[in-house]
């Protein structure tokens, strides 16, 4: 019982994060990056990996 209620509270956890997930591209659609729960807090946005992206 207690591994399927762990399984549970790991598969919530897991589909929360799925829908906060996505890409951005930058202005010449030639580079993007992916980010996990916000555009700002993606490595590549903070080290400027694309240039500036178009929101």
């Amino acid at each position: 019982m207690k591994t399927a209620c762990k399984l549970a509270i790991l598969g919530a956890f897991l589909a929360t994060l799925t829908g906060c997930t996505g890409s951005v591209y930058n202005k010449e659609k030639n580079c993007n990056y992916d980010y996990l729960l916000h555009p700002a807090v993606s490595v590549s946005k903070i080290i400027g990996g694309c240039g500036p992206v178009d929101k």
